[in-house]
């Protein structure tokens, strides 16, 4: 199938077709569109919160007034099927609103981290050829008009029509949002999921989450244009009925604060803020009993933090391995230590293979690439077939770019990614493998492994650390003594620089931002800072 925009952008499905079908038949995608699933949600239970944003609650007949309210303006200016509208707004109700009115004309929803910046906003409207745009920040509003493919830039507050609207039939295997990266290598990466894809198998896994009868409750914490945060409109509120609790933007002791208000079964965020929470001091009247899972994905989750969310939390932690690209496994069967890894793959969700180099499958323990096919598959990159050549198989799999392992009881463990490294002298270092192994240090909250540029050796690792709160300072030797004598790392892969940070910079999806902490490394180093001194004794 090819799904053809009114501005010439073309969606191909890689997956065959057959296999969709499959899905459908087996029961592990509904067949039904977005819009058509919230419905059913609001005739099912009107009064139940589907949002809570600040002192704004909206119940699920609300929830869809304010939905149909901005559909029919939509609607109204010619807005509908065929067409990528871009969304660009901070947490909350009003996102939720705009996502849910997109997908109900059968047009395909692109939202993209708010900020300060126009150049995500060219560039993802841009290369998108989307037709219209939604905002809230009229400086949005003005760099967008000035785009050629764009008809229209809105400002939320403005669409309200005031006419009657009906939602169009639609074809459930047609895209229905378009996930964006973070942009961590060069331009945001766009990839597009259908109906089917969002609400079946990004779904099935969401609801494996749940752990109980009662609806969810998810306190979220990570920005919903993510592809992590993607799971709340479509999934959460349209397909599962559940209740989203927001924040605008991260703050530990609000957010805890909001548990004890709002009394959410989940949490959900990313390993650098569940890190936060875990060290935040306890309010007096604190009341974190609701919870019964604490939900990490975006980034590995150390041991340490796990344990340390354990404690302060007195729930269980789940740890979430996925990406935007269609790949997904997460502990919620199997919990985390003791070998798990990162869970058993799902195949309601996204059956999992490891590969060698050429395309064929390992034996159990060997290393190789990950690759997922399954009912949350997406359907194919957008405006960049370049990526579909390098990212997806002939017969549909997805390849990640990271290495990992089944174990002999199913489990996958990940590795690392295979093109991420520091090449000291030739020798090639994995980053992910010496900031797993700084993790578990009890003294380091958050740890990225960077390069930096060195006249002899090409690059040599950096360690960029935030340490708890009231622990000593740690020093290079410190770590390096660490990793060696109780990790058992080598020693020529050990980092040559430590810089210490307060907290490590994050990205609009809340997880770290590599390009700010390898430019702060880099500059740290050209400042003057030595390398260790055991540096000539490598091999």
């Amino acid at each position: 199938m090819t799904w053809t925009s009114r501005n010439g952008i073309e969606i191909r499905d890689l997956v065959p077709a057959e296999l969709r079908r499959h899905w459908v038949e087996q029961g592990l995608c509904p067949d039904r569109p977005v819009y058509d699933l919230f419905v059913e949600r609001v005739r099912a239970h009107p009064d139940r919160e589907a949002v809570i944003d600040g002192e704004v609650v909206l119940a699920y007949r609300d929830l869809d007034d304010e939905v149909r309210r901005v559909a029919a303006a939509l609607s109204a200016d010619g807005l509908g099927e065929g067409d990528i509208i871009g969304i660009r707004m901070p947490n909350g109700w009003r996102l939720i609103v705009a996502e849910l009115a997109v997908a109900a004309i059968g047009a395909v929803a692109l939202p993209y981290p708010d900020g300060s910046g126009a150049q995500d906003t060219r560039s993802l409207l841009g290369r998108s050829r989307a037709a219209a745009g939604i905002f809230t920040d009229p400086a949005d509003v003005e760099v967008a008009s000035q785009l050629p493919t764009l008809r229209r830039a809105f400002h939320f507050d403005d669409l309200d029509s005031g006419t009657d609207w009906y939602p169009p039939a639609l074809d459930p295997e047609a895209p229905a949002r378009i996930l964006v990266t973070s942009g961590s290598q060069s331009e945001p990466k766009m990839i597009a999921y259908s109906h089917n894809a969002m609400v079946g198998g990004r779904a099935n896994y969401v609801r494996e989450l749940g752990g109980g009868d009662e609806p969810m409750r998810a306190l979220v914490l990570m920005k919903l244009s993510s592809g992590y945060g993607s799971l709340v409109t479509h999934v959460g509120i349209a397909a599962l009925g559940a209740t989203a609790v927001l924040q605008r933007g991260f703050d530990a002791g609000e957010a805890l604060r909001a548990v004890t208000r709002h009394r959410p079964t989940h949490l959900f965020g990313v390993p650098t803020m569940l890190r936060r929470l875990a060290e935040h001091p306890a309010e007096p009247g604190e009341d974190l009993s609701s919870l019964r899972a604490v939900v990490s994905s975006a980034a590995p989750l150390s041991d340490v933090t796990a344990r340390a969310c354990t404690r302060r939390f007195g729930a269980r932690v789940i740890t979430v391995y996925g990406s935007s690209d269609g790949i997904n496994c997460h502990t919620a069967l199997t919990g985390t230590g003791n070998g798990s890894g990162t869970g058993m793959p799902d195949p309601e969700v996204a059956d999992i293979r490891i590969v060698d180099e050429l395309g064929c499958d390992v034996g159990p323990g060997e290393a190789g690439e990950i690759w997922a096919r399954g009912p949350m598959t997406p359907l194919s990159y957008v405006a960049d077939p370049g990526l579909d050549q390098r990212y997806r198989t002939r017969g549909g799999w997805v390849r990640s770019g990271d290495r990992g392992v089944l174990d002999e009881l199913g489990r996958l463990h990940v590795l690392g990614r295979l093109e991420n490294v520091v090449s000291r002298g030739g020798f090639k270092i994995s980053p992910a493998e010496v900031e797993r192994e700084l993790g578990a240090h009890p003294a380091v909250v958050d740890v990225a492994c960077v390069p930096v540029p060195d006249e002899e050796l090409g690059e040599r690792l950096c360690a960029c650390v935030s340490q708890a709160a009231g622990s000593a300072e740690l020093s290079l030797s410190d770590l390096t003594e660490f990793l060696e004598h109780e990790r058992g790392l080598e020693r020529r892969k050990l980092p040559e620089y430590l810089l210490r940070l307060p907290e490590l910079p994050l990205a609009p999806t809340g997880k770290v931002c590599r390009r700010t902490v390898t430019a702060l490394a880099a500059d740290h180093v050209a400042a003057g800072q030595p390398a260790m001194s055991s540096t000539s004794s490598r091999p």
